[in-house]
């Protein structure tokens, strides 16, 4: 007669685990640590370019990446040659260019920074602020105080726009949609 392969408890709900297992917790490998009694998740190496690893408890593995020098087997000259290849200069690894297209802290869309830079304004100015240089522009360049001028007529009329774009969004901003 053929030996029983499976379990032929297939009720649920299931109290043991699937394989024929006591249900027991798995053992967890300790940290690496002497008198540390946290489980052990996080590898680090032992020595450069080797397979044997350390594992160590978050803790001790921040305790340990903190003292770790990469370029210590390496001469001063092999160092900045590394260092310089793996930031970017010579290698793979360069800063995203689109970090570099915005600006301020985030919390403004580029309709917004734009009229900001018309007003002359940081990207982080107060409504208060806002207002004042949208009097201003709008005083030195309104059509009655310009007549006939197209130029100060057109400055005008940005500085229209750019400031309902901005009580815009101060309005949504308000209403605590976040829109933009």
């Amino acid at each position: 007669m053929p030996r029983q392969r499976r379990s032929n408890d297939w009720g649920f709900p299931r109290w043991r685990a699937y394989g024929g297992a006591s249900g027991a917790p798995e053992a967890q490998r300790p940290c690496d640590r002497a008198g540390c009694d946290q489980p052990g998740t996080c590898p680090a190496p032992k020595a450069p370019n080797r397979p044997e690893r350390w594992w160590f408890c978050e803790a001790h593995a921040a305790e340990y990446n903190r003292q770790w020098d990469y370029f210590a087997a390496l001469s001063a000259a092999e160092a900045a040659a590394e260092a310089a290849r793996e930031t970017g200069s010579a290698g793979s690894y360069q800063r995203a260019r689109h970090w570099d297209w915005g600006e301020g802290d985030g919390s403004r869309s580029r309709a917004e920074l734009d009229a900001l830079r018309l007003f002359d304004l940081p990207p982080d100015a107060d409504e208060a602020d806002i207002k004042a240089a949208h009097r201003r522009m709008a005083k030195a360049n309104h059509p009655d105080v310009n007549p006939g001028d197209t130029e100060a007529a057109s400055r005008f009329q940005a500085a229209q726009a750019a400031y309902e774009v901005l009580t815009r969004a101060a309005a949504a901003r308000a209403q605590g949609n976040g829109s933009r």
